[in-house]
């Protein structure tokens, strides 16, 4: 009986998760497809995934062909698996409408795919018929982003081709505009088939089928297992738990929404229950899956694209980001120690810790993940060969488990989860070409740029100012992936021309264009977090932003003095920096509590974030300051907190 009412709890619990991924995460509502269906709509998915990791690595044919064969199979399985609205879905029902939508979308890039040579030899002749051929193309991409992305994008593709079509392109003809325009966007590498498709087709497909594997290898429960072997005896234990695991999980599944719910889950009751608020619960869990997406060495995807735009190798981009990484998660750690020891709040029972001996058992889970940072920064291959050698290494590893066997059916899940992710990336990074294609034809980027330098003059921390707004604004509601690419083709080139060094200027529009999900109004994470905890979703979103306040300073420093990111720098730079920043964190950290020892005063807490900022800030002079502030708040927190502590003993 107790095993019943044990899988009817689970049932329920999987039935709440689903639910809530539903209502903040657009990838999860999906048709619903049972028995035969489903088999096959699973057999397209993962042949889907297997001709991609094929391609990726063996094709030689022309790139054309490989990108609108992509972006064929993408808008296809979109229509495929997403409806046109959200709510109660039919079992195995597809209204006519959407196979209509399938086929004449689906067909319009096949077309390209089919005639490529032609298409490309044929300069800017194009015929009547094919301009509507491009037509249809665009708007089933647009339609097939609403479905699975949602409108925020939308509105700012819309404003964006709204000016082309009115005041960015001159020619006086409204047709000829037209056919210039989406000849542009549609026939040429400068819209759809852009940098971001590129990338996306030939590298983030490969890691997002990578990271389904680990997932089905049971990853995730090994890092919830582990964190709970190193944090989960300490005061508070739960919340560090979910900082360490959700940084682990969060930087293999890309998605901040998908990663609040799945580790919230197991993370948030446990919260609740030592003693932390329902809003405090899911701010942790929110604010430290957010911010797996920065976490080296998969980064949620992104990084492959900086490394694209910038043009440095991946390695580099994944080395210089572990310190801004670590300092983000230490605010987090920070704060919810310093929150545990104002509640007085307990850790875990040693019977509930995983014994550390049964853990390293498992420890060969790791080993895809090692061989793949060792192959990609060692350079003994490509990138997409190395995410393929882990994919195998992957199946291989699982053999050692029974429970987490790939068996066939595991292995075809798995290939099939990877093509469903896929879709929604794909779609984001072909409307983010069209958003970067209008604003290079219409020359609106760098109007764009020289009306923000003159506004800003020479002062930095204008443009940075006005650069963190617009990321925060556009990546509402808006995937990092594609965030990262408007934000690379607007915002990036401003801080440039303002003297910031370019990976200083995308790592900083990259960050900003994540904390969007755990910032008000639209905290999609955070909002997920607070359904999960049943706590208040606007004052989680709030705790989840004053949690992650290192990532709303950190990259200020980074454009201020490159040297955090590790750019002309000597080892014992390197040195300063760690601790510097690392106590700088602290204090921050202790402000935004007000608690460290004992409660602080108001004039206390300022003092001691002056000194944080100014720690953080890698130079010697603010050091020494910084340090006295921090050192001296502290000295005196502890000499309360002695004089509380002696009263109550007493």
């Amino acid at each position: 009986m107790s095993e019943n009412r044990r899988n009817e709890a689970e049932k329920e619990m999987q039935q709440d998760i689903d639910e809530v991924m539903r209502k903040y995460d657009r990838e999860s509502n999906v048709r619903i497809w049972e028995g035969k269906p489903r088999i096959v709509v699973n057999l397209i998915l993962g042949l889907f995934a297997l001709w991609s990791i094929y391609v990726t690595i063996f094709a030689t044919f022309l790139e054309e062909i490989r990108l609108t064969s992509f972006m064929g199979m993408i808008v296809f399985l979109g229509f495929l698996l997403y409806p046109a609205k959200k709510g109660k879905q039919k079992v195995n029902h597809m209204p006519v409408y959407d196979v209509i939508l399938m086929v004449v979308t689906s067909a319009a890039f096949f077309y390209f795919t089919f005639f490529a040579n032609e298409i490309v030899n044929q300069g800017t002749r194009f015929a009547w018929y094919q301009i509507v051929i491009g037509i249809i193309g665009i708007i089933g991409l647009v339609e097939v982003t609403r479905r699975c992305v949602g409108l925020p994008i939308l509105f700012v593709a819309g404003f964006f081709v709204l000016y082309a079509l009115t005041y960015g392109l001159t020619n006086p003809d409204f047709f000829l505009k037209v056919r210039y325009f989406i000849r542009n966007l549609f026939y040429t590498k400068e819209g759809i088939f852009s940098t971001p498709l590129n990338v996306c087709s030939k590298y983030i497909v490969v890691f997002i089928i990578f990271g389904a594997f680990l997932e089905r290898i049971g990853i995730s429960a090994f890092f919830i297992e582990l964190a709970n072997c190193i944090a989960g005896r300490f005061a508070g234990g739960p919340a560090k738990v979910a900082v360490i695991s959700s940084a682990l999980c969060g930087m293999v599944s890309g998605s901040s929404v998908g990663n609040t719910v799945t580790t919230g889950s197991v993370t948030i009751p446990m919260m609740k229950k030592t003693g932390y608020s329902p809003e405090f619960a899911g701010a942790v869990e929110a604010a430290s899956s957010t911010g797996g997406q920065i976490m080296p060495p998969i980064m949620g995807a992104a990084a492959f694209l900086m490394a694209d735009f910038v043009g440095v190798p991946y390695a580099n981009i994944a080395s210089r980001a572990i310190l801004p990484a670590i300092l983000y998660f230490a605010g987090i750690f920070i704060c919810v120690h310093l929150e545990a020891k104002k509640l007085n709040l307990k850790g875990i029972s040693r019977q509930e810790i995983p014994k550390l001996g049964h853990l390293m058992k498992k420890i060969y889970l790791l080993l895809p993940l090692v061989m793949l940072v060792v192959w990609v920064s060692g350079n003994y291959m490509t990138m997409q060969k190395a995410a393929t050698c882990a994919i195998f290494l992957s199946i291989l590893v699982s053999l050692f488990h029974k429970e987490n066997r790939i068996t066939p059916h595991k292995f075809w899940d798995a290939l099939a989860a990877g093509g469903k992710s896929t879709i929604t990336v794909g779609a984001a990074c072909g409307m983010a070409g069209i958003i970067a294609g209008t604003i290079t034809m219409t020359g609106l980027a760098n109007e764009l740029i020289n009306g923000i330098v003159s506004v800003a003059g020479n002062r930095l921390i204008i443009a940075l100012v006005l650069t963190m707004l617009c990321c925060i604004v556009l990546g509402m509601g808006v995937p990092t992936t594609a965030n990262y690419c408007i934000m690379a083709a607007t915002t990036a080139p401003i801080l440039i021309r303002m003297g910031v060094p370019a990976l200083a200027a995308h790592f900083f529009v990259f960050y900003f264009g994540i904390v969007a999900d755990i910032t008000p109004p639209v905290a999609l994470a955070a909002y997920a977090g607070s359904a999960i905890a049943k706590g208040k979703p606007m004052q989680t979103a709030f705790n989840a932003s004053k949690l992650a306040i290192a990532a709303f300073i950190v990259p200020y420093m980074f454009c201020y003095n490159p040297a955090m990111l590790f750019i002309d720098t000597n080892p014992l730079q390197v040195a300063q920096i760690i601790v510097t920043s690392f106590v700088g964190v602290f204090g921050v950290a202790a402000a935004m509590e007000g608690y460290c020892f004992a409660e602080m005063s108001v004039i206390i807490r300022i003092v001691i974030a002056v000194g944080g900022l100014l720690l953080i800030h890698p130079a010697l002079a603010t050091d020494a300051v910084g340090l006295v502030c921090v050192a001296a708040c502290i000295v005196y927190q502890m000499s309360i907190g002695g004089r509380l502590r002696k009263g109550r003993n007493e």
